[in-house]
């Protein structure tokens, strides 16, 4: 259960007595005039690291999960985790949702589910002999919807996901109705299970921001889990920041400065992945927007007020692995979609290569990654 703590805002005396300040002071940038805007701009580092902080007292470890989930947030899009059973997924969402205080909504997916079953349905309704139409809504009527397992449902019901996670309503019976705002759906799915799957279509995967990949904890984290779920009480969480602050952050994504150059070097690098090789099918404009926009948002969330090629590097991986298809002969050979990604990521400039132990090894010695000659 939550605690009944007040939330932290950027106004609240308390808020500056409980994170530290950021090592500089950043001002806004000058596309930002709203004052309650620039005020939270200059106390992002803050929001965040008492953001982080709470997540912590009930998640061990996985800090890039949760800032890249942090950054779909940000981003005002999805988010589709991948890993394991049993490696934290749904707690981590559930966890944030009560974090950003906002309202949160389970759909457990399985071949059977409907689509009506996520985005609800007409019944009749009977008063004083009259017969009228209520619409009972879904569970994708929340903030966040958790899908989880969502390569379990049917492609009929998978679907009915698509015009939620794209035009954030949906038509029941010939009438729209909008969704809350923010919306988003973080979707997780078991690679090792192929009994009773339906893979997601590439439209529907293309319509995530970030695919994030989690990993197994340490000896350390997989300690202190031990210790902490196996004590008598419980980790709990407050309330770290309202859901009117993440829509300004939202707001103040968009005004992190990016350079002309960067922009434009990060355009080639994603236009590279259609030149062939490797890959069979590239990634389309959309991941070029979704790399400058999660770059623009890893920047906010690290206290930098503008955009390196840090950021383009660590957000390179999560919005491009859903959106190129290897070919035949790069999966034959071993290759992962992260693989082709650090290949290009080098050949653009932004990585350096690694030295090979000898001739045989290393990526480029299991498949050449140029263009289709």
């Amino acid at each position: 259960m939550e605690s009944a703590e007040p939330e932290f805002t950027p106004e609240s005396e308390s808020y500056a007595a409980d994170v530290s300040s950021p090592k500089e002071s950043y001002s806004a940038p000058e596309s930002v005039a709203d004052p309650a805007l620039v005020k939270t701009y200059e106390n992002a580092h803050k929001i965040f690291t008492t953001l982080f902080d709470e997540i912590g007292q009930v998640i061990v470890g996985q800090k890039e999960v949760v800032e890249e989930v942090m950054i779909a947030l940000l981003c005002n899009g999805h988010a589709l985790l991948e890993s394991n059973p049993g490696l934290g997924k749904t707690l981590t969402i559930s966890t944030i949702s009560k974090v950003v205080d906002l309202s949160f909504n389970r759909i457990q997916c399985t071949p059977d589910l409907m689509p009506a079953d996520i985005t609800g349905t007409t019944i009749v309704e009977e008063h004083d002999g009259n017969k009228a139409f209520r619409f009972e809504q879904g569970p994708v009527f929340a903030n966040i919807v958790l899908a989880d397992e969502i390569n379990r449902a049917s492609p009929k019901t998978q679907s009915a996901l698509l015009e939620a996670m794209q035009e954030k309503q949906v038509t029941v019976a010939g009438h729209t109705y909008p969704l809350d705002k923010p919306f988003f759906v973080l979707a997780t799915q078991n690679p090792i299970e192929q009994e009773g799957t339906y893979p997601l279509p590439e439209a529907q995967l293309d319509r995530f921001l970030l695919k994030i990949l989690v990993p197994y904890p340490d000896y350390d984290e997989e300690l202190e889990i031990v210790n902490r779920y196996t004590a008598q009480s419980t980790p709990v969480t407050s309330r770290g920041i309202s859901k009117e602050t993440l829509m300004s952050l939202q707001k103040l994504t968009r005004d992190v400065p990016i350079s002309e150059d960067l922009k434009q070097r990060t355009i080639h690098f994603v236009m590279r992945t259609r030149d062939g090789g490797a890959i069979e099918y590239g990634a389309s404009p959309r991941a070029s927007i979704a790399i400058i926009l999660a770059a623009k948002a890893r920047a906010l969330i690290h206290g930098r007020n503008y955009v390196s090629e840090e950021d383009v590097i660590a957000m390179s991986y999560p919005v491009l692995r859903h959106r190129i298809i290897l070919s035949f002969e790069a999966e034959r050979s071993g290759v992962t979609p992260d693989d082709a990604i650090e290949d290009l990521l080098i050949e653009a400039g932004f990585l350096k290569a690694k030295p090979q132990e000898n001739e045989s090894s290393g990526l480029r010695a299991k498949l050449p990654f140029g263009s289709k000659k």
